[in-house]
């Protein structure tokens, strides 16, 4: 036997006496083993404090400060609650995005009251939000934008200017709703819009990086996502549930992230999350068992197994360095009150995986 052996053998001895523990890792070590192999880090939901009162959460980093968007406010706050946080755990509401209602929104959309379900993102050196105007279970809807060089409060350049609408369906003409938008960023000159909420599901198309509007050269509509179901143009056919799309990019394929069944019922909700991946962006997107999305295909990344929460949904993906986030609201199984959740997102055999919840 070698010395370098012998000496090695010799502090294996000398470390099992002394603790077995010890000794496991230092064998360990030396194998080569490990115990995890080669499986992905076990996803954890994160501990979070503060003002957790979310629904249809957006999340972006601008510095040292996360800056998360979401569904709510009214004529006396405002309108897109902004909340602060320096560690993605401690949350604080921070502003407003509107003092008031778009002007155009309640002339373009009769009886709008809010503004739903933000995205931001950042593309052609600004930030772009988009967000929604409608009337709840109806597809006379529309999705505006608002856009700003900064998000931080204290800068002179921070003010947010809104550019008005960017697409709109009509009740009774279009099979599709406007609401619960993302933008998809390809490249610096190929940007897309993806939207959809119930009626014939998820939709996109091409985006004009200079102004963030629709692309006047190309008209394409894509459909990504679509559920079995019943119901009228007018009418959103309960079956066959799905919104709030969320498109990522990782290793060679494109991920469409959905919400299926129902939300905004409480405790009742039965919202869940699946996704689906394609080599384009603009689809075919298919599940882990081969069925496409656009036939109702979807592999579940989380549901309520519990009675402590109900109904996880509209979901964001945040990616900061090589850690992904899922972000998604989910609705206390008492209250029924709805609180914004983020959980490690970890990938294994090129899908994603997340925390259950508690």
């Amino acid at each position: 036997m070698k010395q370098s052996n012998r000496s090695f053998f010799a502090s294996l001895c000398r470390s099992y006496l002394q603790s077995p523990a010890a000794f496991c890792i230092l064998l360990l070590s030396f194998t080569g083993c490990s115990s995890s192999g080669s499986q992905p880090r076990q996803p954890v939901m994160l501990e979070l404090e503060g003002d957790l009162a979310v629904h249809d959460p957006a999340i972006i980093k601008e510095g040292d400060t996360y800056y998360l968007f979401c569904t709510g406010g009214s004529r006396r706050t405002g309108y897109v609650p902004i909340r602060c946080s320096p560690d993605l755990r401690h949350w604080e509401l921070c502003g407003y995005v509107f003092d008031k209602l778009p002007e155009w929104a309640p002339v373009e959309i009769p009886g709008t009251r809010g503004v739903w379900a933000p995205d931001i993102s950042y593309f052609n050196g600004k930030y772009h939000l988009y967000y929604s105007i409608s009337t709840f279970g109806k597809n006379n809807s529309a999705i505006g934008l608002a856009t700003n060089k900064t998000l931080q409060f204290d800068s002179p350049d921070y003010k947010w200017e809104d550019q008005g609408m960017v697409v709109r369906s009509t009740a009774g003409v279009d099979d599709w709703n406007a609401i619960d938008a993302n933008a998809v960023i390809e490249d610096e000159n190929n940007i897309w819009l993806c939207w959809g909420s119930f009626w014939s599901g998820i939709q996109m198309r091409r985006l004009d990086p200079a102004t963030g509007k629709l692309s006047a050269e190309d008209t394409t509509r894509y459909t990504l996502c679509s559920r079995p179901r019943k119901g009228t143009s007018e009418t959103p056919p309960v079956e066959g549930a799905v919104e709030a799309p969320f498109i990522v990019r990782r290793n060679g394929w494109w991920y469409l992230f959905v919400s299926f069944d129902l939300c905004c019922r409480g405790a009742d909700s039965t919202y869940n999350i699946v996704v689906g991946r394609s080599k384009k962006v603009t689809g075919p997107y298919i599940d882990r068992d081969g069925i496409p999305m656009l036939e109702g295909g979807g592999t579940q990344v989380i549901k309520a197994e519990t009675e402590n929460w109900k109904g996880p949904g509209h979901c964001a993906v945040f990616r900061e360095g090589d850690q992904d986030y899922l972000v998604f609201h989910a609705y206390h199984g008492q209250t029924g009150k709805s609180e914004l959740k983020i959980s490690t997102m970890e990938w294994k055999d090129g899908w994603p995986i997340v925390a259950p919840l508690p």
